[in-house]
């Protein structure tokens, strides 16, 4: 059974971090609702600290560092993603948004995508619908419906509390679905069944 890749990249800049902390949730969910429809399911944490200094260095120079050259194309190659940052100023990190900014074009085309963000105040949790979901609409993403949104008052184990994780559910179920419909019509690698150079210099072809 190949299993169903997704690449979590949490934009966290403190360590603990809520943002982690909300990542690893969604992610967990995903699992339980994949896992129960008997798919065979592999998460990639990536956090985005860890790269900081060669994500900067990659917007000056054009070229990731190897570490960052191999998260990259973790990301880009899941079958879906689960991106979660911090709201500062009533947006995304920049931290965040330059994790995006150095991926190459249309790299993300068609990638099922569970947006999550944390902040002080519910008063920021509108930063999703018209920052974070605007910038993975660009990108041709296709994003859930239900985003998630966590507050510092959500994190408790009162009423706040089990409305966060009714809100996880829901967007993990929203997520497997797209997920089970990518997999289901996904096209086939044309670089699956290249032929070797070697063979292409002796004059060796299929067929």
């Amino acid at each position: 059974m190949t299993a169903t890749r997704i690449a979590v990249v949490s934009g966290g800049l403190s360590q603990p971090s809520s943002t982690r902390l909300l990542a690893d949730r969604l992610a967990a969910a995903t699992e339980r609702v994949l896992v129960g429809r008997d798919r065979d399911v592999r998460v990639d944490i990536v956090d985005l600290r860890d790269h900081a200094r060669d994500l900067a260095n990659n917007l000056l120079t054009g070229f990731p560092a190897p570490a960052l050259g191999e998260t990259i194309d973790r990301v880009v190659g899941a079958d879906g993603l689960i991106a979660v940052t911090p709201i500062f100023n009533a947006s995304y990190s920049g931290l965040f948004k330059t994790f995006f900014d150095v991926l190459e074009p249309d790299s993300l085309v068609g990638m099922p995508v569970l947006i999550g963000a944390t902040g002080g105040t519910e008063r920021h949790s509108l930063a999703l619908e018209h920052a974070v979901r605007p910038m993975f609409t660009y990108l041709r993403s296709v994003v859930v419906p239900t985003s998630v949104y966590a507050a510092s008052e959500d994190w408790g184990a009162d009423s706040a509390g089990e409305g966060l994780s009714r809100r996880i559910d829901r967007a993990a179920e929203e997520f497997a679905e797209v997920l089970a419909a990518r997999s289901a019509v996904r096209p086939p690698d044309p670089y699956r069944d290249t032929v070797p150079f070697e063979d292409l210099l002796a004059g060796r072809l299929p067929g």
